[in-house]
């Protein structure tokens, strides 16, 4: 009995190691096990830094929309086509469309059409001015046109000659053309202004138009500053057999001379010979006028002899005041009678230059 009770507690102690020594085993694999993860979770911690300041704010990357679009603003559109505008034969001519396909029919409307920055598709081939129309197509001469040159040419717009144009024949022709007719000439100073300024609409060039017509404007002004109330003057052209003629204010460079301020000594003279606005002028009549200054035109082309110095050679006329002091001044061919036109400040300045001797 003893040795029994001995052994069942010696089995007991056994037992009671094993278990103590069970739980010690249990105990420590569960504090390796927390020793094993602490290590992962700190550097878990440690290796991701805070996303807080990675993406920086997107408070200000997109403006506010409120000022991209404007306020709708009313705009009004003005047709200025088609539109009735005056020529100077104070007939109303409808015009379509902003003329592109122009023909001029005399060398003075050519020359309206470019002074005020237009261009033309047509042109008499008697012009010669400007230069850059010299290459433009040719209808014909101003006193007779071609007008089937003309038609071919398909234009928007046909600038003919107030002056040139306007007998029934041949205005007969132009308004049977299927495009409209604006007759411009220059018949005298004021004609030159009104053609520009009424081409200046019709063209929608009025700016260019209006600068022209002062840039004339200014000249005869001077002109006006430095003519005297008192002086006289006449101006003369010769036929093919030396017969003189003298320009009446009816013609363009007597309305000229007379706009400036200058006496015309040949105004009231009755119409005669082969030039129109022009009246005979014999030597006795010179001399009875004996006009401060003689002012020539000569129609024939050089090398043909100026009239200007033909006139103190003939022996009657010598005895003239303005030709004893050389005050006998040529004038342009073109600018006072064979174009004359928007280049008329031209003339008025070499008559400024003469009155200043």
């Amino acid at each position: 009995m003893p040795r029994i009770n001995m052994f069942r507690n010696d089995w007991f102690v056994v037992k009671f190691l094993l278990a103590s020594f069970f739980i010690f085993l249990v105990l420590g694999c569960a504090s390796e096990d927390v020793t094993l993860e602490s290590p992962e979770a700190t550097d878990t911690a440690t290796s991701v830094p805070p996303t807080a300041t990675s993406v920086p704010p997107p408070a200000t990357s997109v403006p506010p929309p409120a000022t991209s679009v404007p306020p709708t603003a009313t705009i009004e559109v003005v047709e200025k086509y088609p539109q009735t505008v005056k020529d100077l034969l104070n007939r109303d001519v409808e015009i379509a469309q902003v003329p592109e396909r122009v023909v001029a029919l005399s060398p003075t409307a050519l020359e309206y059409i470019y002074a005020i920055g237009g261009e033309a598709v047509g042109r008499p081939s008697s012009a010669n001015y400007p230069e850059e129309a010299m290459g433009v197509e040719g209808v014909g001469t101003a006193y007779a046109p071609n007008f089937e040159a003309v038609l071919s040419l398909n234009p928007h717009l046909v600038i003919a000659d107030s002056v040139i144009h306007a007998q029934p024949a041949i205005l007969e022709n132009l308004t049977g053309l299927p495009a409209p007719v604006f007759m411009a000439g220059a018949g005298s100073y004021g004609d030159v202004l009104m053609a520009l300024e009424n081409l200046g609409v019709a063209f929608d060039l009025a700016d260019e138009a209006n600068q022209e017509i002062d840039r004339i404007q200014s000249a005869m002004d001077s002109a006006k500053a430095a003519a005297a109330s008192d002086i006289t003057a006449v101006v003369l052209i010769a036929d093919r057999d030396n017969s003189l003629y003298a320009a009446k204010n009816t013609s363009f460079i007597g309305d000229v001379i007379s706009e400036i301020g200058i006496t015309n000594v040949a105004a009231e003279q009755p119409d005669g010979g082969p030039f129109p606005g022009f009246s005979a002028a014999p030597f006795e009549t010179m001399l009875m006028w004996d006009p401060d200054f003689i002012f020539t035109i000569t129609p024939a082309p050089e090398p043909a002899p100026r009239l200007s110095t033909l006139l103190p050679q003939i022996p009657p006329l010598r005895g003239l005041g303005a030709v004893r002091s050389s005050r006998v001044i040529e004038l342009s061919n073109d600018l006072a009678l064979r174009s004359p036109g928007p280049r008329v400040d031209q003339l008025i300045e070499t008559i400024t230059d003469t009155l200043a001797q």
